[in-house]
């Protein structure tokens, strides 16, 4: 009897309509558990090469993982993967919420996507039974709307719908798919990809209850852990201020990107702070399928006799960097507009704001103007400029708009080598609201991750770091293999090993689908040592921490492997220009930037501990130690 997963993977061809079941034996799951590894399984078997993203050969997967739907926190998470529009190479994307352990217990580990519908569908899962019915009803509406209409369609008040918005199907590039109405699968476009099957949206319902092999353990292991949330000062603050817990400390430590990563510290942090949210429009506090945390924001507020529907949520700390700091807006209020505005149409909002921050970088140095915006007066701190311009971007609206919904990469390819100086994209991709100006090990990782800049591939540096560094910090990194505090601002051998051994260990918990704000190598709810009880108790395999780790490097060296037969080599490992350039303004990290040769020899560093080619790609060798002697070209 498998404990943990279903034992079903479901198979959908859109050109013909036709569903079929999987069913993989054990060793399957013992070997990719879930997320990206299996994801890429398909993929990379299946899809040829040099696939156009926008095609119908364009594979696209959902998956959970096996420990998907347990009864303890932070597990109810489903990867996206693909190739993406954004990058042209892997596309990868997480998102929680209450859908993935509903598709656990409507029957499947997971879903693979195949084809181009004849016309707009919607795929509707109920405990096993599966069917494709009409969604040309349903094209064009908002989030809200479709969510509303089909819970009454399909009379399940208690379904979950995984969809894309009409910014998708108008061809904004960095698309979502979102669920819960705050949810998103936000990052490389995921949701562009769904709009170009004809894929409206994913309905479950299930009423199956997952097995598990020791639910003793399991239940002690939740119950610890949720009496542990006010006794950890990290997930306390998460509790109840969400992510935006963070903006304050951010900003106080020079972290904070402000007006298009120039700056490192905004002068009105506190407007925009968790603190100022949760005294003055949080509504009320979500959270998802068995979470004691409850990080999500839900607020309710009116900008401008706007009114920001609580059904949308609240803005995350990136989304108020992205509209916020970013773009030097200090009205909280209309920071959660822009959030549901992103959230209604189905886009990722960390890089919209950052496309749009950086089109204000542009014209705030003459690159662009008045005659390139429309009339609109795109300044730094004009927060009627950037919600018009996302009203555009999002409806596709003007000829501004539809160039914006591009990503600024491909904005600046128009603009020319003026505007490129003002990038902060990585393969494309708008890069997150943490600086690796300051955090050294993410000038690395940002730069050699398989899809763009990312915050939660890697642990922060101020982990292991003099001055924030703790004991249950260090007393997890142990376990690891670390043992020592690093001077701050370190960026040598160790920081290097730091950097890639916890970007492993994030790539295993993508991997089982684990949330990062509860599961993590250091600062979280649950350590390594908790991940692999946990893992044990819900699938009975004997698992220890080396052969998660090993899941987590098989998973990192499949999406590697993607982009080396895409042409991707250690020319897409890069950053941008504006890292390299010193931070202006005041504050701890004024004057402070990416080292060039610092990070090339980190580089070198990295491909060589990871037993990679000098052009960063996998070796054989490397490919056949985990099994993946099938992957190589």
């Amino acid at each position: 009897m498998p404990y943990g997963f279903i034992g079903k993977i479901l198979h959908v061809n859109l050109n013909t309509g036709e569903l079929s079941t999987e069913t993989p034996p054990e060793i399957f799951y013992r070997t990719y558990m879930g997320g990206s590894a299996m994801g890429l399984y398909y993929i990379l078997k299946e899809m040829p090469a040099k696939t156009d993203p926008l095609s119908p050969e364009n594979i696209l997967t959902l998956m959970c993982s096996v420990t998907t739907g347990a009864a303890i926190s932070g597990q109810s998470r489903i990867n996206a993967n693909a190739k993406s529009p954004m990058t042209g190479g892997i596309g990868d994307s997480q998102a929680g919420g209450f859908f993935p352990a509903e598709l656990k217990f409507a029957g499947f580990d997971g879903i693979v996507l195949r084809g181009k519908s004849p016309k707009p569908v919607y795929l509707y899962i109920h405990n096993g039974e599966v069917e494709l019915r009409d969604a040309a009803h349903l094209w064009g509406k908002g989030v809200k709307v479709v969510d509303e209409t089909l819970k009454a369609e399909t009379g399940e008040a208690k379904a979950q719908v995984m969809q894309i918005g009409p910014s998708a199907e108008k061809g904004v590039r960095y698309a979502s798919i979102i669920n819960m109405a705050s949810r998103n699968n936000g990052r490389t476009g995921m949701g562009l990809v769904m709009a170009s099957k004809n894929l409206k949206a994913i309905v479950v319902r299930g009423t199956n209850q997952l097995k598990v092999a020791d639910t003793p353990a399991l239940s002690a292991l939740a119950k610890t852990g949720a009496k542990l949330v006010p006794e950890n000062p990290d997930m306390d603050g998460i509790a109840r201020l969400g992510t935006a817990c963070v903006v304050m400390p951010q900003n106080a430590m020079g972290t904070l990107p402000t007006r298009n990563y120039s700056e490192a510290q905004f002068e009105q942090a506190e407007a925009i702070s968790g603190e100022t949210m949760a005294d003055g429009i949080l509504k009320k506090r979500e959270t998802c399928y068995a979470c004691a945390v409850r990080c999500k924001r839900v607020v309710e507020a009116e900008y401008e006799g706007m009114l920001v529907d609580p059904a949308y949520g609240g803005p995350e700390y990136e989304t108020l960097g992205t509209f916020g700091s970013m773009c030097g807006i200090s009205s909280l209020e209309a920071i959660c507009l822009a959030h549901q505005v992103c959230n209604e149409n189905g886009v990722d909002s960390i890089a919209c704001g950052a496309t749009i921050a950086f089109a204000m970088d542009c014209f705030e140095h003459g690159v662009i103007s008045t005659a390139d915006t429309g009339g609109i007066d795109l300044r730094f701190g004009n927060t009627a400029a950037v919600l018009k311009v996302l009203d555009e971007i999002v409806n596709q609206s003007t000829e501004f708009g539809r160039l914006l919904g591009k990503g600024s990469a491909a904005v600046a390819e128009k603009w020319g080598p003026a505007a490129r100086k003002y990038l902060t994209t990585v393969k494309n991709e708008e890069a997150p609201m943490h600086m690796p100006q300051s955090k050294k090990s993410l000038a690395l990782i940002y730069a050699v991750n398989p899809f763009g800049a990312d915050h939660q591939s890697s642990e922060h540096d101020w982990m292991i770091e003099d001055g924030i560094a703790s004991d249950l910090y260090m007393g997890r990194l142990a376990l690891l293999g670390f043992n020592n505090v690093l001077p701050a601002g370190d960026f040598g051998p160790e920081k290097v090993r730091f950097a890639y051994t916890t970007q492993i260990f994030y790539s295993m918990l993508d991997t089982l689908e684990l949330c990062q704000f509860v599961w993590g190598p250091a600062w979280t709810l649950y350590g390594p040592q908790e991940t692999v009880d946990m893992v044990k108790a819900v699938t009975g395999w004997d698992v220890t921490v080396a052969e998660l780790m090993k899941l987590g490097e098989r998973r990192l060296n499949m999406l590697r492997a993607f982009n080396a037969r895409e042409g991707f080599t250690t020319r897409e490992d890069t950053l941008p220009e504006k890292f390299f350039i010193p931070l202006a303004g005041t504050g701890p990290t004024a004057g402070v930037g990416v080292s060039a040769e610092d990070l090339q020899a980190a580089q070198k560093q990295y491909y060589a501990a990871l037993g990679w080619t000098v052009n960063g790609n996998p070796s054989p060798a490397k490919l056949k130690e985990l099994g993946l002697e099938w992957v190589a070209p």
